[in-house]
């Protein structure tokens, strides 16, 4: 089923033409001539049940006798086919937001995740017969779409991975948007926009992965501090030799590192002991 256009035309046209009809009708019924005055009245009223109203942002499916026989998507008064059955559906930009759904990520942890769905009609045809109700069709094929990509990436990451939910909000919402556009084109439904407004591991793992990140996050920032630690040290030898303050052996060097590293890797703060002796 694709949209065509109906059949129709200026509806005070036809609001004109019906009164015309119904006063002559009404005239030659009064001065009892019925040949006339009754084709008159029935013209009236076949053309008074083709006049239509159609607010802005809305279409009108037009049937007759179970025949689809077009939409008006214009906004005003129309006369369109008498006798026909006329659906009007809406055509302003919706939004739907998903339930709290639970799925695997792709490591198999369970999270929570919602979404919005910004959508609007665009093919009145399709909406109205190729699906049995379309509002409902955009809510299943949603959270179906929703569970689909939530299980292809993992939640979070501590190792190089180039995609994951919470920290590629975006790409995920592009390819959310996508994959639901490709499922609702038989609806005649455009999506607008995609967005998750809800993300996060389910209950009862929530505390173990906080202390998971919480000890990525101690390991990171030591690393940096060591790596830190490390090229002060190499900076301090490198410097004192090139000064020729001292002359240091490789004994000295580990003295002087290890000191070096303890000072700068420790978290209180270091105590100093004066040596007033040798080191051999």
């Amino acid at each position: 089923m694709k949209e065509k256009s109906a059949f129709h035309f200026n509806g005070f046209i036809g609001v004109l033409f019906i009164a015309i009809s119904l006063f002559s009708g009404v005239y030659f019924l009064i001065q009892e001539r019925f040949g006339a005055a009754i084709p008159l009245l029935l013209i009236a009223v076949l053309l008074g049940s083709g006049i239509t109203i159609i607010q802005p942002n809305q279409a009108v499916v037009v049937t007759f006798f179970g025949q689809y026989l077009g939409s008006i998507r214009h906004s005003g008064l129309f006369l369109t086919v008498p006798l026909t059955f006329r659906k009007t559906i809406s055509l302003r930009v919706r939004n739907f937001n998903s339930k709290r759904l639970k799925v695997n990520d792709v490591d198999g942890n369970p999270i929570e995740i919602a979404a919005v769905i910004v959508f609007k009609v665009v093919d009145s045809a399709k909406a109205i017969f190729d699906v049995d109700n379309y509002e409902e069709f955009v809510e299943i094929q949603s959270e179906t779409a929703i569970r689909h990509v939530a299980t292809k990436y993992p939640y979070d990451t501590f190792e190089d991975v180039e995609l994951t939910l919470r920290g590629n909000a975006e790409e995920v919402s592009n390819e959310l948007t996508a994959e639901l556009q490709a499922r609702l084109d038989l609806a005649g439904v455009e999506v607008v926009e995609a967005r998750l407004t809800h993300l996060a591991y389910s209950t009862e793992i929530a505390q173990a992965m906080l202390q998971r990140q919480q000890a990525t996050a101690i390991i990171s920032a030591r690393q940096k501090i060591v790596e830190g630690a490390v090229g002060m040290a190499q900076m301090a030898i490198h410097q004192l030799e090139q000064d020729q303050v001292i002359e240091l052996d490789d004994e000295r060097k580990v003295q002087l590192v290890n000191n070096l590293l303890v000072a700068i890797v420790s978290e209180n703060s270091t105590t100093p002991v004066i040596n007033t002796g040798t080191l051999y």
